[in-house]
């Protein structure tokens, strides 16, 4: 017998405490659907906290009947002196040139987590958090990095709209090669 995945009831704007109070259920959620070992979840924390803290961060969450979270999605204005931001732009610098990353890295939204539980991928539910997140960002243009690879989240992003601005790029300390991609807002 298989298993119905959860639906999604209600999306809704997680404020600071708010994600405070379901951060392990949101990491949680992001390790399953990366897959990546258990142990993550304790690493990455003090990162989440630490973006809450940034400029026109934002958060917005899918959850079922039961008020579990299905699907979480979050960034926050991007700037100079960011660590992606200093990555991307030299990545960006080296491949294509100063006026190409000026061009991309001026006034943008990191789109920096997008994450769905594995049963309820492929129904809709990351572009509609995708979508929810973006909606009223104050920048005109938004940016984001993911592993390279055929994936949902490939076809999800350049059926939105989004266009390549650096692939196969190796962030330091992750030997995965990954894609920025980028479009103007809004979506």
């Amino acid at each position: 017998m298989t298993s119905v995945p959860p639906r999604v009831e209600r999306f809704v704007d997680l404020n600071q405490d708010e994600l405070r109070r379901r951060l392990h259920e949101a990491l949680s959620l992001y390790v399953t659907a990366m897959r990546y070992p258990a142990g993550t979840a304790e690493q990455r924390a003090p990162m989440w906290l630490a973006h809450m803290l940034r400029p026109d961060w934002r958060c917005v969450a899918a959850l079922d009947a039961d008020d579990t979270m299905v699907g979480i999605a979050y960034g926050y204005r991007g700037a100079a002196g960011q660590w992606w931001h200093e990555q991307v732009r030299r990545g960006v610098v080296e491949r294509s040139g100063q006026e190409f990353a000026d061009s991309w890295l001026d006034d943008y939204f990191e789109l920096t987590e997008v994450h769905v539980r594995p049963a309820s991928q492929g129904r809709g539910v990351g572009e509609d958090l995708l979508r929810r997140l973006l909606a009223t960002v104050p920048a005109s243009k938004v940016l984001l990095s993911t592993p390279e690879g055929p994936s949902r989240a490939w076809r999800l992003y350049y059926r939105v709209g989004f266009t390549d601005v650096l692939r196969n790029y190796r962030f330091t300390g992750d030997p995965r090669p990954f894609g920025v991609l980028g479009r103007t807002l809004p979506l």
